[in-house]
């Protein structure tokens, strides 16, 4: 289903930017919703503004985040614009003053200083993000006056998506006390481990993580892979370009070249192919018995060990890099290539045990330079 494809790769699909599209997901909203009900437990939103697929992820990760954010405050920025865009009509315009005024008087621990370059830069990154997922319209003028002064000002259109970008819950939001009471919510009320919410979990983890891993709270979830295994891999294949790897401490959900279910890995990008290299690495070391892996399909060793290896990548491959990652800092290069690894859930570090898990993901690739390769040793 190319169109259920569509709306995973998508926030929406506003019909005001893609009219034809718009309609074309709506001919088929019936075998959309009835997979996303059905095998995920997503709610489809579709109406004269836009079809969505609500994406909850059954564990939140670090790489679902905003990418463009930096900080806590543009996140609270973006909540305020949302809470500013409720009691505004759709095409109802508004200056950034107007935004700025309610911003101050309803950020929580107090008024904000927009006489500082670092409000004024972070507000117009939220209101940039805002633009591009079709939430608002430049109607006027240019963030940058507002961005180099306090007093530029801008004149920006509601286009009415913005009551869509956040998700409906099912309860008050007002009781949850932890970003736990988060995860799951619709289930509360349920036993977390009765067959549709374990089936929608393990739907969720293998369409919208890198994969699934066995451990003690997910021992459920690969006893459904052990008897339903075979029927899951046969839907998924079926209805998307992919395969699905089951193993006995990790499941994958691997896209084909016809596939596009958001950002994929490995990238056309050097930062993917330092962290291939690094993949190469770990399993250079799997086979000379150096690393041992253990029941779980797990790596654990001890982080200047993981460090070193990625030192021994850098000596190795190094000429082959472009110019920033061959002249980067040691320690940069060592903090970029591992926040790059954690973020695709290839390892997590535990810096109060000072140890590194390598996951099984880590193990489903690897890259390496042609045989005639002779640069990058140190030796050399």
């Amino acid at each position: 289903m190319k169109e259920l494809e569509l709306l995973l790769n998508r926030r929406w699909i506003l019909k005001s930017e893609d009219k034809e599209l718009y309609y074309k997901v709506r001919d088929s909203i019936g075998n959309i919703r009835k997979f996303a009900t059905e095998k995920l437990g997503c709610q489809v939103i579709e109406n004269s503004l836009l079809v969505k697929l609500e994406k909850i992820p059954s564990v939140p990760e670090t790489f679902m985040g905003i990418e463009e954010f930096t900080s806590k405050e543009e996140y609270a920025f973006l909540c305020i614009l949302l809470m500013f865009l409720e009691d505004k009509d759709a095409e109802e315009q508004f200056v950034i003053s107007q935004l700025t005024e309610y911003v101050a008087s309803n950020m929580p621990g107090g008024q904000v200083d927009w006489t500082l370059f670092t409000s004024r830069r972070r507000l117009v990154k939220v209101l940039r993000y805002a633009v591009s997922q079709g939430i608002l319209r430049v109607t006027d003028g240019s963030d940058d006056l507002f961005m180099d002064e306090q007093a530029g000002e801008v004149l920006y259109e509601n286009t009415g998506a913005s009551r869509y970008f956040m998700r409906s819950f099912s309860r008050d939001i007002m009781d949850y006390a932890r970003p736990e009471d988060f995860e799951e919510s619709d289930w509360f009320e349920m036993d977390e481990d009765r067959g549709i919410a374990r089936r929608h979990r393990v739907y969720k983890k293998l369409l919208f993580s890198v994969g699934m891993y066995r451990e003690a709270s997910t021992e459920e979830d690969f006893e459904y892979l052990k008897y339903y295994g075979r029927r899951l891999s046969e839907d998924l294949e079926q209805n998307f370009d992919c395969q699905v790897h089951i193993h006995k401490g990790s499941a994958f959900l691997i896209m084909g070249e016809d596939c596009h279910m958001g950002v994929s890995f490995p990238g056309n990008n050097v930062l993917s192919d330092i962290i291939l290299l690094c993949c190469g690495k770990i399993r250079e070391k799997v086979k000379q018995e150096t690393w041992k892996v253990q029941k779980d399909e797990r790596i654990l060793i001890d982080t200047m060990e993981f460090d070193q290896m990625l030192k021994e990548v850098k000596a190795e491959f190094g000429s082959g890099f472009t110019k920033n990652y061959r002249e980067m800092p040691e320690g940069e290069f060592l903090r970029e290539i591992s926040e790059c690894l954690e973020r695709w859930t290839l390892i997590r570090r535990d810096e109060k045990e000072k140890t590194v898990t390598v996951y099984p993901s880590a193990g489903k690739m690897a890259g390496h330079y042609p045989k005639d390769y002779t640069g990058g040793s140190q030796d050399e």
